[in-house]
């Protein structure tokens, strides 16, 4: 069965206004063979030639990879750099049937046959005979005239053989010696296309944004007497724009080209996506003969010579980040949907720019950007190697040719990291009238130096060079390293240089399979494919809001406290390129936050406003005025969210005013002590807490007559990466991955004296030290309430220092806890938080293999309160001061322990944190916020405690 449909979607109200002359057009009739992508696809007969379920005929969803239908081997672009697939190259081959009606009324017609991604070989049979020549590559558009092997109202078989493998070394090299899977089948739709005997094959538009506009007709076929093209303008709104533009075509031509001027128009950019809608008709004479529609932006590329990239006339940066087609149940194998989420989850973190790494997306891909806005560098495949010249021209002219008139394709890729090959820079201009700057990723290439993973001070040497320099990938994603960790140090060098182009995060989402062979177990193969921003299903990891808070094109710039004067005005800068702050909108609310044992997360807003965007030009500044309530200081929290213009908010800040607020509070009764010989045992109403004469720690408590396992205590805790030696320096003779291994320091602790007693109707329990913990002093309150103060002194370099506690971590069940989260902070990572009560139960996943968000384990900022949930019952914790960090037990690292082994440090309230590399760079290479911290003198800090066994 057939179904007609236009190539491209019409917009709103279209049908109306092109309905014209009572003509009836004839349009490009689709018929799909296959499903159109994940989830929507259709059964054809397959064999394959080995691996699993080999050697047999039986069925196959297409599209898909045929590892995702349990068949083949699944294999890894590289197994180990620089060394051979040590169990054999996975090089199946496919063969599919299937069988299709044709209409009878296509017989007059041209018919082709349109495969969007076969991988990799791809040999086409209709009705016994060859469709043409052997495609090799995996991730282009490829066509065959199969208009005189059909069989017209009859059944038609169709053969398909797809090899894994290339035929060709150069299309292995560039697409399948890569860092990232390999799969094998037909990943995207196959459909007919039917064309009148007279039509318009292609079109290559260029629309500049002075509204100057030429589009290149391309013909189907040679031009006869009295023909022509005209092509008519619609807006978003479906009114047309201008005057029709018509041209004849010299007999016996097969393109035509079309100029006009059109004044006023909306321009495209990543901000402003405004789309237009243009139809062209072929006419033979007066008789309209073939209709064809498409979607185009008016926006102009500019590189301007060591200064930068202009869209329309405005210096722009780009913020980034490298994409993958992928999908954990799909493999390559994608839909609308799942390209159209992968968009808004790009434009959800406040970027305006995506890399398609390291081959053409899904065109789906392309219309989101179009309609969502963003900027792409589009790339032709290619990782380390390159393909040959005979191969290369064929596919730049795929590559190229269907994605043309996308206004988001502002640069082309030729190749990856040395993956290029210089005789295929000039083929690019060939199909694009545009005449986009061709890049080499990794290289200096159209006066833009893209290098890869230069260290902070890399970075800023770079920028001295005589260029633009973008880098095409940075910060290097592994688990919870990488991206937000550093970005705000490169980001403020970035955008403040005047020759940055901005640049690109590697990489989006991990790519873990879902293994079919495995029980649907995700295979990041190891650490290789664990880089993303988003776990596989999109999970969001702590970088997510961290990227979203320091790439926020509004910023609100006022310190976090308020003063006690605050008269409600506010700083703010405009970031936007093109927006005007008038177009967006803010909203405030005041909040106060719930006390422990209440057991709710979030907080109460008490009052709230909206007022609408002040008149910032872009890259301006100006201010916003809250109109406070004179009792504003009696809330806990000022609330303040800026709104694009389509009413999403791109950041929260927090704002508090310094108050001091005691959340655990003591209660009626009286305060015992009784000493032995080797404790001192102190009871508040039905708590006991027992500590040691030989340590001064505690030793047990018990509430109600029950065990809670939370004893020794406080320990001082300090610790430095391994290779550090003690000025802070990095020793190159130390072993090899010791930048990774945190060691705590083995400093000489001895208690100097403990000494207890009753006053004011509390027990005072004072404890003094050799070596850095100086003092402890535990405050015993009625009611059951442990004040702690304690003093520890240390000269010298750190990268983790405080007091920890210890209770099993096996008996936590969840915590509760007002502060900055809900994600876990790292020194050089600690935008991204809001300050409210958070909520998360206990997880331990292991970075790559497991996916559960926020991770339970880590360092927490600015906190105020928590409440440990437990097999015992609960610990209350709280804190009366600022800029320290609750340490809940010790991150996980994946099993290759790629990025850091930490001390075990339980419960613990530290003062210095550390920051955590990347999978390329070392935390000393990755700007100042990574560096270790040079402490000296002493530290007082006081922490409250509670405790309520169940």
């Amino acid at each position: 069965m057939t179904r007609s449909i236009r190539i491209h979607k019409f917009f709103l109200g279209l049908a109306a206004v092109f309905a014209v002359s009572g003509l009836k057009a004839q349009e490009t009739e689709i018929q799909y063979l296959s499903g159109k992508g994940y989830q929507d696809t259709k059964e054809w007969e397959f064999k394959i030639s080995g691996g699993r379920n080999s050697e047999e005929w039986s069925t196959i969803s297409v599209p898909s990879v045929w590892e995702q239908e349990g068949f083949g081997k699944y294999q890894y672009g590289i197994k180990f750099y620089g060394k051979p697939f040590p169990e054999g190259i996975a090089d199946e081959v496919g063969e599919y049937k299937y069988t299709f009606d044709v209409p009878k009324d296509w017989e007059n017609k041209l018919v082709r046959i349109v495969f969007d991604g076969s991988m990799t070989d791809t040999e086409v049979r209709v009705n016994g005979r060859s469709a043409g020549d052997r495609h090799q590559g995996a991730f282009y558009r490829f066509k065959y005239d199969i208009t005189d092997l059909l069989k017209y109202g009859k059944q038609n078989l169709l053969e398909v053989t797809v090899s894994k493998e290339s035929s060709n070394a150069s299309v292995n090299l560039a697409e399948r010696r890569a860092d990232y899977w390999n799969f094998g089948g037909i990943f995207r739709p196959v459909f007919l296309e039917a064309f009148p005997a007279k039509f318009i094959d292609r079109t290559a538009i260029d629309a500049q944004a002075n509204g100057q506009f030429r589009a290149e007709v391309f013909l189907g076929h040679a031009s006869s007497q009295d023909m022509k093209v005209v092509a008519k303008v619609i807006d978003k709104g479906g009114k047309p724009v201008g005057k029709p533009i018509e041209q004849s075509i010299t007999k016996g031509g097969d393109k035509v080209i079309l100029e006009s001027t059109f004044q006023g128009v909306d321009l495209w950019t990543a901000e402003t996506p405004n789309l237009y809608h243009i139809q062209f008709s072929l006419y033979d004479g007066d008789k309209l003969v073939h209709q064809i529609d498409d979607r185009f932006g008016f926006r102009s590329i500019e590189l301007k010579a060591s200064d930068g990239i202009y869209i329309n006339g405005q210096r722009v940066l780009m913020k980034g980040v490298n994409k993958h087609s992928f999908w954990p149940e799909s493999g390559r194998t994608l839909n609308k949907e799942l390209n159209y989420a992968d968009a808004k989850l790009i434009k959800e973190m406040n970027m305006n720019a995506v890399r398609l790494s390291h081959y053409p997306s899904d065109p789906e891909f392309l219309d989101a950007c179009d309609e969502l806005g963003l900027y792409v560098l589009h790339e032709l495949g290619g990782w380390h190697g390159h393909y040959d010249e005979a191969i290369g021209i064929k596919l730049v002219e795929e590559l190229v040719t269907r994605d043309v008139n996308h206004p988001s394709v502002i640069f082309w890729d030729n190749g990856n990291e040395g993956g290029w090959n210089t005789e295929l820079d000039d083929e690019f201009a060939k199909w694009d009238p545009q005449n986009r700057p061709v890049l080499h990723p990794q290289q200096l290439l159209s006066g833009v130096e893209t290098m890869h993973y230069r260290s902070y001070g890399e970075t800023e040497e770079y920028f001295r060079g005589d260029y633009i320099f973008m880098p095409t990938e940075f910060l290097h994603g592994l688990y919870d390293g990488g991206h937000g960790a550093g970005l705000f140090d490169y980001w403020e060098m970035m955008r403040q240089h005047p020759r940055s182009g901005g640049g690109f995060l590697w990489v989006f989402a991990d790519e873990g399979i879902a293994r079919t062979d495995q029980d649907g177990r995700i295979d990041n193969q190891g650490n290789y494919g664990a880089d993303g921003i988003v776990g596989p299903h999109h999970e969001k990891e702590g970088s997510f809001f961290t990227i979203k808070e320091v790439w926020s094109p509004v910023m609100v710039m006022h310190e976090d406290q308020l003063a006690s004067d605050f008269d409600g005005v506010f700083k703010v800068e405009n970031r936007y390129d093109f927006t005007n702050l008038k177009a967006c909108t803010f909203e405030w609310s005041l909040a106060e936050f719930y006390d422990p044992q209440v057991g709710q997360s979030g907080h109460k807003v008490i009052q709230s406003g909206e007022l609408n965007g002040p008149d910032v030009a872009p890259h301006g500044e100006g201010k916003i005025t809250i109109s406070l309530p004179s009792n504003w200081k009696e809330a806990d929290v000022l609330y303040l969210t800026a709104k694009n213009p389509e009413g999403e908010a791109l950041w929260t800040w927090h704002f508090t005013w310094g108050q001091s607020k005691q959340y655990l509070q003591a209660g009626a009764g009286t305060v015992e002590l009784e000493e032995n010989e080797v404790s001192y045992v102190v009871s508040s109403e039905d708590l006991q807490v027992t500590f040691s004469k030989e340590n001064g720690q505690i030793s047990t408590i018990k509430e109600g007559g029950k065990d809670i396992t939370f004893t020794g205590g406080p320990r001082f805790v300090a610790a430095r990466r391994g290779d550090r030696t003690l000025d802070g320096t990095v020793d190159p003779e130390f072993e090899k991955g010791m930048d990774r291994i945190y060691k705590e320091l083995d400093l000489e602790q001895e208690l100097r004296m403990i000494n207890a007693e009753k006053k004011d109707g509390n027990v005072i329990v004072k404890a003094s030290y050799f070596g850095p913990l100086e003092e402890v002093v535990w405050t015993i309150q009625p009611g059951g309430l442990l004040q702690l103060d304690y003093t520890y002194a240390y000269s010298g370099v750190v990268e983790l220092m405080g007091v920890s506690f210890d209770y099993p971590e096996e008996k936590v069940k969840g915590i509760r806890w007002l502060g900055e989260g809900p994600y876990r902070s790292w020194q050089n990572r600690i935008h991204g938080t809001t300050l409210d009560i958070w909520g998360n139960d206990y997880n331990d996943p292991i970075p790559g293999e497991s996916f559960t968000y926020p991770e339970f384990k880590g360092y927490f900022h600015d906190w105020h309160w928590a409440e440990f949930e437990t097999e015992e019952g609960k610990i209350y914790m709280a804190n009366d001061q600022q800029d320290n960090y609750l340490g809940v037990y010790t991150p996980r690292d994946g099993r290759d322990a790629l990025l850091y082994t930490l001390p075990q440090t339980g419960i613990a309230v530290f003062d210095v944190i550390p920051g955590v590399r990347n999978k390329v760079n070392a935390t000393d290479l990755v700007g100042p916020s990574s560096q270790p911290k040079h402490v000296s003198g002493s530290k007082s800090r006081r922490v409250y405690f509670k405790f309520k066994a169940n």
